[in-house]
């Protein structure tokens, strides 16, 4: 019968300590170690957020790089060494997409707002404005707009936590952002 291997969730931590405690002092091959055991984890984390092999690759290089150079960084009493390299590999990942070029031209984007908004009766007609366009949208569109604008969610994000298509969440925001754009024009 073979030995059932452990998940990389549920590792001994005192084994972990030893081997970031081996890593701060130059050892490699605790590096290697330490990378068999956890790559896995990172690059299935980055290519969930990023949608992108090359890029996932990318993240799992910056994430062990970065270990590599600051073991220090990992607080063992924050949690397990899987966990943290895991939210790592999602922050850089994210910070990914943010950088990407916008796959909607800034023009369609924009919404020109003429009062100057350091007034605040200004400010407040329109907020005003704004409400009243999104109070139009469908329900659907709406909780797309609010999530990506006052919750900062990427496009991604809506589409896991709403469970709709990634297209559809796109274009869900690009016809509302077209739908604000006309409502200050007009």
């Amino acid at each position: 019968m073979e030995p059932i291997e452990k998940s990389p969730l549920t590792r001994d931590p005192g084994d972990e300590m030893r081997l970031v405690a081996r890593i701060r002092a130059g050892d490699q091959q605790a590096m290697s170690e330490l990378y068999d055991r956890y790559s896995k984890v990172v690059y299935a984390v980055a290519l969930r957020v990023l949608q992108d092999a090359a890029g996932a690759e990318d993240v799992l290089q910056d994430v062990f790089l970065q270990l590599w150079r600051n073991p220090d960084a990992f607080d063992a009493s924050r949690g397990s060494l899987a966990a943290w390299l895991a939210v790592i590999a999602r922050h850089r990942s994210i910070d990914r997409l943010r950088k990407r070029r916008p796959e909607t031209d800034i023009e369609d984007c924009v919404i020109a707002s003429g009062p100057d908004l350091r007034d605040e009766t200004e400010r407040a007609l329109l907020i005003e404005k704004v409400r009243g366009a999104l109070e139009v949208m469908s329900p659907e569109q709406r909780q797309a707009m609010e999530l990506a604008f006052f919750q900062g969610l990427t496009h991604t994000e809506i589409a896991e936590k709403t469970g709709e298509p990634l297209g559809t969440i796109k274009t869900r925001i690009r016809s509302g952002l077209q739908q604000l754009r006309a409502k200050f024009a007009g």
